[in-house]
């Protein structure tokens, strides 16, 4: 057993008994109340999901195993010479819970290295599309199509004890993890380059290798690093998230379980709001003049309340549970002031990060006026070259896999069931509300 496998193993064992002793004496505590509008509107808010990895606090945004992304990013062992963690080192992380060591880090980038290997019918599943499709359509079936390498699907056929349905959830996970790079970037150059592959470099770590498929120098390794952490988990309720761990509570394994997660992400109103920002400054460039042409804060000023006033929000800002500054823009902010600050289009963003939540504050309708994690992202990939919206996407993909699969490790080790929460009927939620019912007249 690797060194990261041993460690999940005690932790594991560490694990259990509090959660058997939960069920067992304090299965009956009540820990929240449902509302009609929840069940109406999405079960939003509804405390009702369990997970370890990550928690999203409102003050502090996402914590990883009780670390801020600050304390995440400032811990976490970096490549020599690079500004941004090793992503192998935030798995390691989600999944033990410690910070590990630059050799336990190493022996993760080496184990992830020996997995990258893609089977031929994959290569040939992703060039069986038209050249038009959907970089997420081709992404969830290349992943879906890995089902006939499922480790956990033959061990449990085979006759497996269930505490051991972690083991080869692990062994999948680690095997489909390690080949999204590759699968990543040949749906990228199938659809945006010709079908010029770049051959993936074993000696690099996931981040590197990301880059070096994807043809761009450095300090795209680091942004594809600080990417893919901050979109790795964000809690089990969102709608990725909750699709990997719904699918795989029935027992399915990881290759069908990320696959559907996948298919959630690509919904419009989860995974493309990176790209409706970026779209939506683009509007707003050509609007001031073009890229040459810097307006002033009273300019965007006047450009945000006229977009307020048409009865339209302002892409990038505001979030259902944080109530500052999203810490995931704050990191991209930081990067960007340092390697993008004559960008034009970066020079709008930091113009609307000064002037938009003092409008919205004021506008008082916004919980929350601060920028998230998707005022900046789109921005970043656009100024390196990556500007087919339609695959930010794919690499907010590439990383909520790390995490869910970290989650769904856990799920398995901690004997989760089968998800099975019970409906309601309209006639139902009436009569919960005391609403009486018009007598129906004979005829």
């Amino acid at each position: 057993m690797t060194t990261l496998k041993e460690k999940l193993f005690e932790k594991i064992e560490e694990f259990r008994p509090r959660t058997a002793r939960l069920v067992k004496e304090y299965g009956d505590t009540v820990i929240d109340k449902v509302t009609i509008a929840q069940a109406i509107g999405g079960m939003r808010g509804v405390k009702s999901m369990v997970t370890d990895i990550s928690y999203l606090d409102p003050n502090e945004g996402i914590r990883y195993r009780g670390y801020t992304l600050k304390e995440v990013f400032e811990l976490l062992p970096k490549p020599k010479g690079a500004e941004m963690p090793y992503v192998e080192g935030l798995f390691y992380l989600l999944l033990t819970g410690d910070i590990p060591t630059g050799k336990e880090v190493a022996d993760v980038v080496d184990e992830f290295s020996k997995r990258r290997i893609i089977p031929r019918y994959i290569y040939e599943v992703i060039d069986a599309f038209p050249c038009c499709s959907h970089p997420m359509t081709i992404f969830s079936t290349a992943v879906l199509s890995m089902h006939r390498e499922s480790f956990f699907t033959k061990k449990y056929y085979a006759g497996l004890n269930k505490k051991d349905y972690w083991d080869p959830m692990y062994e999948d996970s680690l095997n489909l993890l390690a080949k999204l790079p590759e699968i990543a970037t040949y749906i990228y150059a199938k659809l945006y380059r010709d079908g010029n592959r770049i051959q993936s470099n074993p000696n690099l770590d996931f981040g590197g290798n990301f880059a070096f498929m994807m043809g761009k120098d450095k300090p795209y390794d680091d942004v594809s690093r600080l990417h893919f952490i901050i979109h790795s988990d964000h809690e089990s309720g969102n709608v990725s998230a909750h699709t990997g761990h719904l699918v795989a509570s029935s027992l399915s394994d990881i290759y069908l379980s990320i696959s559907a997660m996948i298919n959630g992400l690509a919904g419009p109103l989860h995974g493309l709001a990176a790209q409706g920002v970026l779209q939506w400054l683009h509007e707003l460039v050509e609007r001031m003049g073009g890229e040459e042409v810097i307006p002033s804060e009273d300019e965007i000023k006047q450009y945000v309340w006229e977009t307020l006033n048409g009865g339209q929000v302002i892409p990038g800002f505001g979030h259902a549970v944080l109530r500052k500054t999203d810490p995931r823009y704050t990191l991209q902010r930081e990067f960007s002031l340092k390697h993008l600050k004559d960008d034009p289009i970066f020079k709008y963003v930091d113009i609307l990060y000064k002037v938009v939540p003092p409008i919205l504050q004021k506008q008082g309708k916004a919980k929350n006026p601060w920028p998230n994690v998707d005022a900046q992202s789109g921005v970043i990939q656009w100024h390196y070259g990556v500007r087919e919206y339609d695959f930010y996407t794919v690499l907010f993909g590439v990383g909520r896999a790390i995490g869910i699969a970290a989650n769904i490790i856990w799920d398995r080790a901690l004997g989760y069931p089968l998800e099975r929460p019970k409906s309601l009927t309209t006639d139902m939620l009436e009569e919960v509300a005391g609403i009486k019912k018009p007598v129906k007249k004979s005829k």
